[in-house]
Parts: C-alpha cells; structure tokens; sequence
C-alpha cells in the first residue's frame, strides 16, 4: 500500500525535529539517523556472516585480546580522524583549518545533511571508534590470527609513538 506523500510528510517532520533540536546550530538529525541505520545494518550484516560462517562467541573475550584490540582501536581511531597522511580522505567531508602536532591536524566539518553528518564521523576520534571497534571485534571471532597480526601492528604503532613522545621530553629536559 503506497500512501501518496508519506515520504514527504516524514522528511517534512524529519526537517521540523532538526529545526526544534539545534537551534539555529547544524545538526542533521535525518542524516546521523541514516548513519546508525548504516552501523546498524553492518552490525546485523556482521552477525548474518558469523551465524553463516559458525563463528563461535566465547562466553567472555581473553584479557589479552581485549588489550590488543583496546589499543588498536585507539591508534586507527587516530589514523583515520586526524593523521595528516589520511587527510585526502577526510577532505571531501572537512577543511583543514590548523597543525595539531606530530603528524595531526585539527580540521573543521563542512557542509550540510549527510555531507556534516560523515564529516563529524570521520573527524572524530570518539566517534570512530565505535565502528573500528566493532569491525575488530568481529575479526578477532573471526579470524583471530589475521585481527591479532593487524591489531599488534598497530598496538606496536601506538606503542613506538609513546617513546617518540617520551624521547622528545627528554631531549627537551637535558
């Protein structure tokens, strides 16, 4: 049953919902909403490929894989939102607007609608790591080996850059 204007009259209250909530502000409620349907279906496409592939879930994650991953998550969260090098990537949903140190840069979100809503995402450490988090999770039942490989690689990337901070501190102080 096709009602005529449905699609209208719900974008219509989508768009009064925006205007009520950000007073004046961008915040493109319709367009996060889009992206949790997007997380959300990954979830359940995740779920779908486990179930198929008889993926067996532990009763509790090892310490030692919840670590690795903890840390992982933190450095890809860092690579993707905020490394200069990932920049090209970001640049159709931010601006550059300054240097943030060691390789980093602070960017701005541009646009409107689903164009503001990826950029948030993207440029968000906070944010992003709820989605590479639970793309690890899922490697690590998986394919354990394989997410333990990329996880320690970058675990020993997070790792290297703590020393980096700590030898530029003491060549500072001597």
């Amino acid at each position: 049953m096709d009602l005529p204007g449905a699609g209208d009259r719900i974008a219509s209250e989508i768009r009064a919902w925006e205007d009520r909530y950000s007073h004046g502000e961008e915040r493109p409620l319709g367009s996060y909403l889009g992206l949790l349907i997007t997380y959300l279906s990954g979830v359940a496409a995740l779920i779908a490929t486990g179930w198929v592939r008889r993926v067996r879930v532990p009763e509790r994650v090892p310490a030692a894989d919840l670590g690795l991953l903890t840390v992982a998550v933190f450095r890809a969260s860092r690579l993707v939102t905020k490394d200069s090098v990932t920049a090209a990537l970001r640049a159709p949903f931010t601006e550059y607007k300054e240097p943030a140190g060691h390789g980093e840069v602070n960017e701005e979100v541009v646009g409107t609608g689903p164009r503001h809503a990826v950029g948030e995402l993207v440029s968000c450490p906070f944010c992003i790591s709820v989605w590479l988090a639970t793309v690890g999770m899922f490697a690590m039942l998986a394919f354990p080996r394989a997410a333990r490989v990329v996880c320690s690689v970058l675990g020993a990337v997070a790792g290297a850059d703590a020393l980096q901070f700590v030898y530029s501190a003491l060549g500072r102080a001597a």
